[in-house]
């Protein structure tokens, strides 16, 4: 089954049970019983620029990237999405951007006319949903200051940045490849790389594997950043 077959047989909900109205739910807890989790090899597009935006997603497992392909036939990825986050949220009709699984996911597509449907009956929904649009702004706004900063500080504050949201403050595993890292900061491959092995080189960060980085020095992390 294709991912646009299996977004099709995703049944909408008209019913809606009593727990959503919870101020204890989560937002992730509320949409969970609204879709069905579709699992997206590596690489495969969940959604393409320009397209009808009729879902919004989750990550369940693995991670998504979402980017758009400048003229030039670049590569500027906008996010890294990873599992309990949100993606697809969108104020027009069509994707700003495209999305892919990194690596072998599985994602929580839900209707996006049920969410809004939801929002209208629960002002607690409308006010997560409401956070979460606002978190998302704020997390573009913080991405656009990145990409004015040396290479240094980008590479640094993307370290520092991966390891909270993952919650391993002093080693993180690295989902993307160093070509995904590069495009996210703006730099070229061979750039990142440098970056990381002068970072090695002066002990803030061991790099046991291509994926797997250390945060030795995290003060002389958060100085370049």
């Amino acid at each position: 089954m294709s991912m646009q077959e299996a977004l099709r047989a995703i049944r909408p909900v008209t019913m809606f049970p009593p727990r959503w109205s919870s101020h204890a739910c989560s937002y992730s807890d509320l949409v969970d019983p609204m879709g069905a989790p579709l699992p997206v090899r590596r690489d495969v597009e969940i959604y393409g620029e320009s397209e009808p935006a009729e879902h919004l997603y989750m990550v369940v497992s693995g991670a998504v990237r979402t980017y758009k392909v400048l003229v030039d036939g670049r590569r500027q990825i906008c996010a890294f999405h990873l599992p309990g986050d949100f993606f697809g949220l969108e104020t027009g009709e069509t994707h700003s951007f495209s999305a892919e699984a990194i690596t072998n996911s599985k994602v929580l597509a839900i209707k996006r006319s049920v969410v809004m449907a939801l929002a209208e009956h629960d002002n607690e929904v409308a006010r997560q949903l409401w956070t979460m649009t606002g978190a998302e702004l704020r997390r573009m706004q913080a991405h656009v200051l990145l990409l004015i900063k040396t290479a240094k500080e980008r590479v640094a504050a993307f370290l520092l940045e991966m390891a909270e949201r993952t919650g391993a403050p002093d080693e993180v595993d690295l989902p993307m490849s160093r070509q995904d890292i590069a495009d996210y900061l703006g730099l070229t491959i061979e750039t990142v790389s440098r970056t990381l092995t002068d970072l090695e080189n002066a002990a803030t960060i061991a790099l046991p594997s291509s994926r797997r980085v250390v945060l030795r020095d995290r003060n002389v992390l958060c100085h370049c950043g």
